[in-house]
């Protein structure tokens, strides 16, 4: 296999990209100069050496403590539970939350032999017992995601004085509601609130 063959088919093993776009990143890669090259060559490499699941909450760093855990700042009483570190992204973006994340690094996933053992459930549960007093499960409104939800809430439930919530669902700002599934409304109505 020639050099080209082999970035083509390592872009490919990227997640969404497609053996298109593996080819035209590859040439894109080529028409840049060495330095533009290079420099993409090592913060492939320093992330691969220094990147590390924070200890606390499983987000993805280059410290221990991450930046949030490491935070004074944030609200420590308050955890967001998200699937996966670049859900952290998401949530940061819209500047509405000012507590500490929990990464579960999946969802649960009987098919494809995901189960609680396999997510980062059990730090997740010492860590609601220095005073944390609410729980905001984050996990995606996919099928998967829906059973982690009752599975996180059935078991912080348990615990006193911890309140658990879920992120409201409903419709996207700039949908129009012609294209709007079933559920999707329902839960639009079902998280309703006043004007």
């Amino acid at each position: 296999m020639s050099a080209i063959e082999d970035l083509i088919t390592e872009f490919g093993r990227l997640p969404g990209v497609g053996q298109k776009t593996a080819q035209r990143l590859a040439y894109h890669l080529l028409k840049t100069s060495n330095e533009e090259a290079m420099q993409l060559s090592r913060a492939i490499e320093r992330v691969v050496e220094e990147v590390e699941a924070c200890s606390e909450c499983g987000n993805l760093s280059d410290a221990d403590p991450c930046e949030f855990c490491s935070d004074p700042r944030r609200d420590h009483g308050h955890v967001c539970v998200v699937e996966e570190a670049s859900d952290i992204t998401a949530i940061e973006k819209s500047g509405h939350f000012d507590g500490l994340y929990h990464v579960l690094g999946g969802r649960l996933s009987p098919l494809d032999g995901v189960g609680p053992e396999d997510l980062n459930v059990q730090r997740l549960m010492e860590r609601l017992r220095d005073g944390v007093d609410e729980v905001t499960i984050a996990t995606n409104p996919s099928v998967e995601g829906e059973a982690t939800a009752t599975y996180l809430h059935r078991m912080i439930s348990q615990m006193e004085g911890v309140r658990v919530t879920r992120l409201a669902r409903g419709l996207p700002v700039g949908g129009d509601l012609e294209y709007a599934d079933g559920v999707t409304i329902a839960e639009a109505f079902s998280g309703r609130r006043e004007m």
